[in-house]
């Protein structure tokens, strides 16, 4: 009988010391597993760090670029830039919790798309300013040809011929140019839409002078494109040393008397930008204007 009681307890207490290892295993098997959990969670965070550091890197690599163009928008770039090197501060300080990372990566965004905004407008900046720098260049040729023309003048008669010949030149005024689209009724409706354009209305007026020269005058129209191109016509013709390339002539007959001058220059694939138009009796520059188109 107390044998019998004695191999139940003995039993129990395997169970129990059974039931105890069984537990410790499973405590020892979750402990591990959590660990490696955060261990993995740590290191899933510090590469994401990283990465939005490096992505605030090469944001301020790339307004670094943009400031070295020296547009007129590089006070704008500066400020930008330094947003980003004042996030890139706080990030490297931060403690690189999950929360806080999704902060900064929604700021970084924002800044990056600040970014792409700044940089289509400098790369706009930048066309147009080498789009002035042609048309300054061609200003630059005509100016120095008149320059050259003034210089040859110089040795020729004083004070009364001198004063004569400028009171006998006629005068060129209110030189204009408005673009049309022309439709098959033969309708124009201006616009200044490049695409729409297909033909340009120049105009100008000769004032009255009572001393001047009377008989038919020849003008020469040049109209140069965004691109430095003239067009139209794109003769070539010298006048004695100089050279001239014109879109289109213009005869006139003057009485002494105010004349209205206007023609049409047709054309297609006009491009957007500044153009430029001058008006040459032979080959004197007497009047210039200019245009834009968008």
């Amino acid at each position: 009988m107390e044998n019998s009681k004695s191999n139940s307890s003995l039993k129990i207490m395997v169970l129990v010391l059974l039931l105890l290892l069984l537990g410790s295993v499973f405590y020892i098997f979750k402990l591990k597993s959590e660990t490696t959990t955060l261990t993995t969670e740590v290191s899933s965070v510090k590469t994401e760090k990283e990465n939005v550091m490096n992505d605030l890197k090469a944001l301020k690599d790339s307004y670094d670029t943009a400031i070295a163009e020296k547009t007129s928008m590089s006070d704008e770039l500066i400020a930008e830039r330094e947003k980003v090197v004042g996030l890139m501060a706080k990030l490297e300080k931060s403690k690189g919790d999950a929360s806080s990372l999704v902060k900064y990566k929604q700021q970084f965004l924002g800044l990056q798309t600040k970014m792409n905004s700044l940089l289509q407008q400098v790369e706009v900046l930048k066309k147009e300013n080498k789009v002035l720098t042609t048309h300054l260049d061609s200003t630059n040729v005509v100016l120095t040809d008149s320059k050259n023309y003034n210089q040859v003048l110089v040795g020729q008669n004083e004070e009364l011929s001198k004063t004569v010949e400028k009171g006998s030149k006629l005068s060129l005024l209110n030189l204009k140019t408005a673009t049309f689209k022309q439709r098959s009724s033969g309708k124009q409706i201006e616009t200044d839409k490049a695409s729409r354009v297909d033909v340009l209305k120049i105009s100008f007026t000769i004032a009255e002078n009572s001393i001047a020269k009377s008989g038919d005058k020849t003008y020469y129209v040049q109209v140069i494109d965004s691109k430095g191109n003239v067009l139209g016509d794109k003769v070539t013709t010298n006048f004695g040393d100089k050279s001239l390339t014109y879109s289109f002539t213009t005869a006139v007959k003057y009485e002494n008397k105010t004349v209205n001058v206007s023609q049409d220059l047709p054309g297609k694939d006009f491009a957007s930008g500044a153009y430029f138009v001058n008006v040459f009796d032979k080959s004197e520059l007497v009047s210039k204007s200019s245009f834009t188109l968008r």
